[in-house]
Parts: C-alpha cells; structure tokens; sequence
C-alpha cells in the first residue's frame, strides 16, 4: 500500500498542496507551525475520517473558506484507487472512486496508518480516555462492525442518560422503555467489550516481544484490559442483568454507571502498573512497543502494511529505540517523517528518502546533498 499523490485544498492553513511520491520514505524538514504536523494529519484524516488532533471537523477548514478536502491516489496491490475527503459546514463527505459512501463504516479500512507522535506517551500515563480513544481508532481500523457497534452503543447512551436525567420532573418511571434503551446497549456493549478483549490479546503477544527487544531482554510487557463490566463470562445475557441490577444506582445519579465508556488499560512492566510507577523511559519504551506492534498486527489482519506517519519523533529517539523502529519499518513500509533538523536522524533512513523542505505551508522537493539544515 503506497501514497502515489497527495492533494489538498483549504484544509487548515494550506490553500493548495499537490504532490507526488516516488519512494517508501518521505522526509519533511521544517521550522514548527511551518505545515509539518498538518500535512501528515491530512493523511491520518484519509485514513481514519478524524483528525488526530481535533474533534472538530469545522476547525480543518481554511479561515474564510467554505470547505475543505484532502484527496489521495493510493495503490493497492496493482490496483490504484482515489479517495476524497471534502468537509463543509453541511458535514462531511468521503468518496471512493469518485462514489460517495453513505456511511463512514463502508470508508474506513481502504488503508490503514500508524502514527508516531510526541502524545503517543499519553497512551500510557495519560487519561483513561486517551487509551479508550486508542482503541476505537485501532479496532475500528480493521473492524467495519465495531464501529457499527461503536455508534450505536453511544447513540443509546446519550438517549438513555437524557431518559434518566428527564426523571427529576418525571413521577412514574417508564420501565419498558428503559428495559428497550438498556436491552440494545447490552448488546452493542458486549460486542464492543469481546472486540476489545480480543484486539488486546493479540497486541499483547507482539507488543510483548517488541518490547523485550528494545528494553534488551530486561523487562517483560503484559497488557491487560479493564473491562467495566467486571465479568467473567461477558455475554449478552450477563451483560442485560448487570445493568437492570444497577436500575436503582442510575436513577439515583441520574446517569449510566456501567458501560464501555469507563473501560481502561494497564500496562504491567515487570509486574508494575508503568502508567502510574514506571519511570519516562519504560514508559516511552512501552509506548514505542505498542505502536511498533501495530504495523505487524494491521498486516496479520488485512494482508496490507499500514502506511507510517512519524511527527517530530525520530529525534527524540536514543539509538536503541530508532535501530527498532527502522527494522520494521525496513523496505516494506512506506513512510512519511517530519523534522526540524535531520541530524538526528539515522543516516539508513536518510539514504533511501525523498527530502521535502516546508516553509509557511509551502514545499518543494530537496535536491542534491544534504546538509542536515
């Protein structure tokens, strides 16, 4: 899977961008808020339909401008397909082929990516929300179905937290209707919560040796899933009672106390919670093995290598953690890096690279020798 060309039009402070590559690695050298990190979340966007560093579709359009779009020809195997994605203040629209998808689902998955930022430390020490966000990314990447059960487990939610919130002006409680609201959130939360467990044993077993790998056999990686439900057996039928029984909780708080969206996970180094006890260098270290373990994982699961976007990170890197993240990266990924300076990037990656200078959202192709500027 390759990126052959990259167009972008008023999407954040670019107002045209159209470029083409040729190689597996592509280096972006520039000063900060030049247009690094946005040219690779204009990629992130065509792959997942978000942005990395925004929830607000609105705030990826141009200043004064009606819309935004970013559009890509990728090939695939032999085959070559184009992908658009065009937001405005009617929303958002994404199209294979020049044929518009009706759901976002039917989009996400034409190509996967794996991206390395300076925040990816937050997966670790960070909020319980940053790591629930990595898993719906993650998941919903290869799974169009968890994203189905995504959606609707958090529709019903909202419909059943207002139901129970309208209870303080309400005498009578309509318990058919919440026994509807809380029927479909068991499902869609036990489909959720079995995805969840499964995607975190499978990462577990790569994540684990990458990470013996780079920590140089001395430390042992265990990933563990905090389900919310705190079951056993999580099924349907469980997963029904356990809500009914906390009937009387929810009414009480006015809200729903159970669910997918207070799940967590806990990363075990050496039988220590690293997000709480580790120091910064095993939990950088966890944080690399994680993402690392992804490429191999998307691979396994969709018979493609993601495509890498690395931001500003390589040199941030010691020898040890940037000798690892080349070996997977290797010749088989293509890979777009930013930086301010190439001097701290390893000499193997240099050589097989096209350079790209960017200077105030604008980029041309570096020619000749470089001289790490």
């Amino acid at each position: 899977m390759e990126i052959k060309q990259l167009k972008i039009t008023n999407f954040r402070n670019y107002e045209q961008l159209d470029i083409s590559f040729d190689k597996k690695v592509n280096i972006f050298i520039g000063h900060n808020a030049h247009g690094k990190t946005t040219l690779l979340e204009s990629i992130y966007l065509l792959a997942i339909s978000k942005s990395h560093k925004t929830y607000k579709d609105k705030a990826l359009i141009r200043f004064k401008e009606a819309y935004s779009k970013v559009s890509a020809e990728l090939k695939k195997d032999d085959t070559f397909l184009k992908l658009d994605i065009i937001i405005s203040n009617q929303g958002k629209k994404v199209l294979i082929n020049d044929v518009e998808k009706r759901k976002i689902s039917e989009y996400i998955g034409v190509f996967n990516v794996v991206m390395f930022a300076p925040e990816d430390l937050e997966i670790v020490k960070g909020e319980p929300t940053n790591r629930r966000r990595f898993l719906d990314i993650e998941i919903g990447q290869i799974s169009s179905i968890y994203i189905y059960h995504l959606t609707q487990y958090n529709k019903l939610l909202k419909q059943r937290n207002e139901y129970l919130k309208q209870l303080q002006q309400v005498k009578k409680i309509d318990y058919a209707y919440l026994d509807t609201l809380t029927e479909q959130l068991a499902q869609h939360g036990t489909e959720i919560t079995k995805k969840r467990i499964d995607f975190i044993k499978t990462l577990t077993i790569y994540a684990k040796k990458l990470h013996q790998h780079i920590s140089n056999f001395e430390e042992d990686l265990m990933i563990q899933y905090l389900s919310n439900y705190r079951l056993k057996h999580v099924n349907f039928e469980n997963v029904f009672r356990l809500y009914k029984d906390h009937y009387q909780k929810d009414i009480e708080k006015r809200v729903t106390q159970l669910g997918i969206q207070r799940d967590d996970i806990r990363f075990m180094v050496n039988g220590i919670d690293v997000s709480d006890f580790g120091s910064q260098g095993q939990q950088r270290t966890t944080a690399l093995a994680i993402k690392l373990s992804l490429i191999d994982f998307i691979k396994e699961e969709t018979k493609h290598y993601p495509i890498v976007l690395l931001d500003d990170v390589l040199s941030e890197l010691d020898d040890i953690r940037q000798t690892q993240l080349l070996d997977c990266i290797k010749d088989k990924v293509q890979t777009f890096v930013t930086t301010t300076n190439i001097s701290g990037i390893k000499s193997d990656l240099i050589e097989k690279a096209d350079l790209f200078c960017i200077k105030k959202f604008h980029i041309y192709k570096k020619e000749g020798e470089q001289d790490g500027e």
